[in-house]
């Protein structure tokens, strides 16, 4: 291939990447630099954030919201499982208005009952030779 034609695939190739993931620079989209791709990793985690606060602000109000930062700080696997739930039901169109924080709390107690581990303790009795079984052989 000439380097016309490889330049021209090249452009076609990034204005097809450039519709379809917005605009992003050639050095972005570049797998060969590692530091671009660890940048562009951190933008869109930190553009998934945004999104699901924005959501969730859209969904809960105030006192809610407090609970539940605090609930994150303590627990961040169940927060963080409870604003899946709550986004879930979001998309869904099942939740009317703003959720208040009594709301939230009955949330909480359905994704703790779901979530809740049963702990039992089983005892493994060994039966170890004892003194009365050697009497009866007797």
């Amino acid at each position: 291939m000439a380097d016309d034609e490889l330049e021209a695939i090249r452009r076609q190739r990034m204005a097809e990447l450039q519709s379809k993931h917005g605009s992003l620079s050639w050095n972005q989209m570049n797998p060969g630099d590692s530091s671009n791709e660890q940048q562009g990793q951190q933008e869109a985690k930190q553009r998934e954030t945004e999104m699901r606060n924005s959501m969730l602000a859209q969904v809960l109000d105030q006192s809610a919201r407090a609970r539940l930062s605090n609930l994150a700080l303590v627990k961040p696997e169940k927060a963080k499982a409870v604003e899946n739930y709550l986004i879930q039901m979001a998309r869904m169109g099942q939740l009317g208005g703003k959720i208040s924080e009594t709301g939230l709390i009955d949330i909480l107690e359905k994704v703790s009952q779901q979530t809740e581990k049963k702990t039992t303790v089983k005892f493994n009795r060994r039966k170890v030779m004892d003194s009365d079984d050697d009497e009866e052989d007797d």
